[in-house]
């Protein structure tokens, strides 16, 4: 016998709901995936902060743009200045500490920028506040670390115009001079080669992972300071 008209028609729109009703579970289930939650910053990402300096002139490190809009798209909050902002970046970072906003700090610099570092690091460190993380890119004058931030990396060209960075007497903290001659990157390119900034990157997501854990200034709690600061005497950059 043939069905009737009607019947199937009836079938035809039952089975049309049916995949409509199955088409929204599906979109549900791919809306609450955890692929789709990754998208929001950590707690621990929202409240850090990535101070990245460009060296002289403003116009040889854009490398480190890339960086920051690569931590950007992670959630990460970042900053790029030319290293002469440092002071003034220490101390709007200092200030947003003691507020509660900022809890986890990471220097990043190029060239100058990289020189800069060590005054940056040593006036947050009088302020009473830490550096989680600092990453130096060739830093092109001699440079030394009095006061330390929980891990100071120095990578740079040994047979470039990039120094080593030597450690202070009783400097506390991790220093690691990491020398990258023989890789291909020169003074110009070493903020823009793929593997220095996945590198970069990499270990400023290592440190805010770390720094779920509480964290303290380097200083020894109720150390005096001392009259003179490694960025009250260092010599002036070019």
């Amino acid at each position: 016998m043939r069905p009737n008209g009607r019947h199937t028609a009836g079938a035809s729109q039952l089975s049309t709901l049916r995949m409509w009703a199955l088409s929204l579970l599906l979109l549900s289930a791919v809306a609450m995936s955890p692929t789709s939650a990754k998208a929001a910053p950590s707690q621990a990402a929202a409240t850090t902060h990535v101070y990245l300096l460009r060296g002289v002139l403003n116009i040889f490190s854009l490398g480190l743009d890339t960086i920051g809009a690569r931590l950007q798209a992670q959630g990460i909050p970042v900053t790029v200045a030319n290293f002469v902002s440092w002071s003034s970046l220490a101390d709007e970072a200092a200030a947003n500490y003691k507020a509660g906003r900022l809890k986890t700090i990471v220097l990043v610099g190029h060239s100058s920028g990289a020189t800069a570092l060590p005054d940056m690091i040593a006036k947050l460190n009088q302020l009473g506040v830490p550096v989680k993380l600092a990453i130096g890119l060739d830093s092109v004058f001699k440079t030394k670390l009095t006061t330390g931030a929980e891990r100071y990396i120095n990578i740079y060209i040994g047979d470039g115009p990039g120094e080593p960075v030597r450690a202070a007497n009783g400097l506390r903290g991790k220093l690691d001079n990491v020398d990258v001659r023989g890789s291909g990157v020169g003074h110009i390119t070493i903020d823009k080669n793929e593997a220095i900034q996945r590198r970069v990157i990499a270990e400023i997501d290592a440190a805010i992972a770390r720094s779920r854990g509480p964290a303290g200034p380097v200083a020894e709690p109720g150390a005096p300071r001392a009259a003179h600061s490694a960025a009250a005497t260092a010599p002036a950059r070019n």
